[in-house]
């Protein structure tokens, strides 16, 4: 079985939707059917067949979650040091050509938020990032276009 790395926040995160789609998603289905089943028939029952439908689409999210939450590498990043891009590193950019800053976590594939300053392992940026250090300038070919970085601080938060 292949292992999934991600950060204890992303951990929590898939284990909090775990308990609630199990403790509150699931008996709010159950109900819903119940109460379409007293509608009466059933063949012709737009309220059975959506509740069914929700039915099976949380159950199959179980089982995914919890296949996910089976073969999780939890990687604390608050203990790793160095001065090293690697997984689970909170890296600030500096735009070579616009001087934006920038700061993105490099997370595992299921907790990236790019609205979150969050970026994948596997993502353009993140493969770039890796390996380089404070001072490098990276390049990043990304579906927009290339980018150029410089990178200005690695922490581990």
């Amino acid at each position: 079985m292949e292992r999934i790395p991600m950060t204890g926040t992303g951990f929590k995160a898939l284990e909090d939707e775990l308990k609630h789609r199990q403790a509150v998603e699931r008996p709010r289905i159950i109900l819903a059917i119940q109460e379409a089943r007293a509608h009466g028939d059933l063949s012709e029952n737009a309220e059975y067949s959506s509740a069914k439908e929700a039915q099976s689409h949380n159950e199959g999210r179980i089982t995914e979650l919890e296949s996910i939450i089976s073969r999780a590498e939890i990687i604390d990043v608050t203990k790793l040091t160095g001065k090293t891009v690697k997984f689970g590193a909170t890296v600030k950019l500096v735009d070579e050509d616009t001087e934006e800053e920038k700061t993105y976590q490099i997370v595992g594939d299921l907790e990236a938020d790019v609205r979150s300053g969050r970026v994948s392992i596997s993502s353009p940026i993140a493969r770039a990032l890796i390996g380089k250090t404070i001072g490098d300038s990276v390049e990043v070919n990304a579906p927009g276009g290339g980018k150029s970085y410089e990178v200005v601080e690695v922490a581990f938060r």
